[in-house]
């Protein structure tokens, strides 16, 4: 096992240990205050907890946070403007059209953000189907820079970061770095692995990067990292069957968090 660096911070107010590997990845980190450490690799587990050993006092608790209480939940109330629970799935998409209609780009091209937005509605769809099984879904949550994650998931399973990549109706091929959509529009598989990371250090837990391929004609993805997991639209309600990560009350608590824009300004 690789010897753990840990790296006193001062994040939104709060003061944090963050725990990394020797090339400055991130594995964990805790917070002083409340002795609550949160876990990007369950197998890093026993080794982060030793690292953190002569840094903390008293014991520590591994885990999301605490559920709120009614009246905590009541401050939650959210100002229309701050709740991302309205947004459609290619909110983001949405807007960008309608700020730089297709026409003004490339008139005799196809729009890749059309496609894109087909994509995020079908797969968004089929994440809403995953409610009854008691998960809860935001769609286009907001990240500092511009960027957005296409849809969060929090269930049973855990919390899910999941990119959408549009097929179009071609072969895809994944690998340990690309997306390749045959000769069309591709992606860096690092991005969905970065929307995760981002998620996961605002809602101190573990998010793990999904990416989903919309309408593909053969799927390969047999190099695929082993830290993202990659899915057909049509294996997506197979999800519903995960479960054991967390229990209803700790889903409420961290969807309640989730979607409020505001959570997500220090990403």
């Amino acid at each position: 096992m690789q010897r753990l660096r840990v790296t006193p911070a001062r994040v939104h107010g709060r003061d944090r240990l963050y725990v990394s590997l020797p090339d400055g990845s991130d594995v964990a980190w805790c917070d002083r205050d409340t002795g609550r450490v949160a876990l990007l690799f369950d197998r890093h587990r026993d080794a982060v907890l030793e690292a953190l050993a002569p840094f903390t006092a008293g014991e520590l608790t591994v885990g999301p946070p605490p559920v709120p209480t009614r009246s905590e939940l009541a401050r939650l109330a959210l100002p229309p403007d701050d709740d991302l629970a309205p947004n459609r799935p290619g909110e983001a998409l949405y807007t960008d059209l309608e700020r730089r209609p297709p026409t003004a780009l490339r008139p005799f091209r196809r729009d890749q953000r059309r496609l894109d937005l087909a994509a995020q509605q079908r797969l968004g769809g089929v994440l809403d189907g995953l409610e009854p099984a008691g998960w809860r879904i935001l769609h286009s949550v907001p990240l500092p820079g511009a960027d957005h994650i296409d849809h969060l998931a929090v269930g049973p399973g855990g919390v899910l970061a999941v990119h959408t990549f549009a097929a179009d109706g071609r072969r895809v091929r994944v690998d340990d770095r690309l997306v390749r959509g045959g000769r069309g529009a591709g992606c860096d598989v690092s991005l969905t692995r970065r929307r995760a990371e981002r998620a996961a250090h605002v809602l101190a837990a573990v998010v793990r990067p999904v990416l989903v391929v919309v309408d593909a004609a053969r799927l390969e993805a047999a190099s695929a990292p082993r830290d993202v997991r990659v899915l057909r639209a049509g294996e997506v309600p197979a999800l519903a069957r995960l479960g054991g990560v967390l229990g209803p009350a700790d889903v409420e608590a961290l969807y309640a968090v989730a979607r409020d824009r505001r959570t997500w300004l220090g990403a």
